[in-house]
């Protein structure tokens, strides 16, 4: 979980988000034993170079759901198809699992990845205001 902890980093860096990081290996090994969330990982010559994080979820209108959490390939690593193989194989699991949506966040000012969405003819919705509330 090492490798998924430093690609979450590196994502929350390129986000200027790294300081709201509180996970640990630790913390992902232990969410991931217990079924939190799954991973597809791709793998270049023995090291993870990217990810998909996801888990099922629930839409009160549609039913079903896969939620990808985060999505990263290294930034020394794109441009090479990496993102689309595990893009698609996130989709393929979402299909096998018989989900009616999958679902996603991404910043307005990333224009790589809403790109990179667009390709898959993916809504990008602006009509909805994300809330939170953080415990830790």
């Amino acid at each position: 979980m090492t490798d998924v902890q430093g690609l979450v980093r590196e994502l929350a860096d390129y986000e200027s988000g790294l300081h709201k990081v509180i996970t640990t290996p630790l913390s992902y090994a232990k969410d991931f034993e217990d079924g939190v969330f799954d991973a597809i990982v791709a793998e270049v010559e023995g090291e993870i170079v990217g990810m998909a994080l996801y888990f099922l979820a629930y839409s009160t209108w549609r039913g079903r759901m896969m939620y990808l959490e985060d999505f990263i390939v290294k930034e020394s690593m794109r441009g090479q198809g990496i993102g689309a193989k595990l893009f698609d194989a996130f989709l393929e699991e979402s299909r096998k699992k018989g989900v009616a949506l999958v679902k996603w966040q991404v910043l307005r000012w990333n224009e790589p990845a809403i790109n990179f969405y667009e390709k898959y003819h993916a809504e990008m919705d602006d009509e909805w205001v994300d809330g939170k509330i953080y415990f830790v």
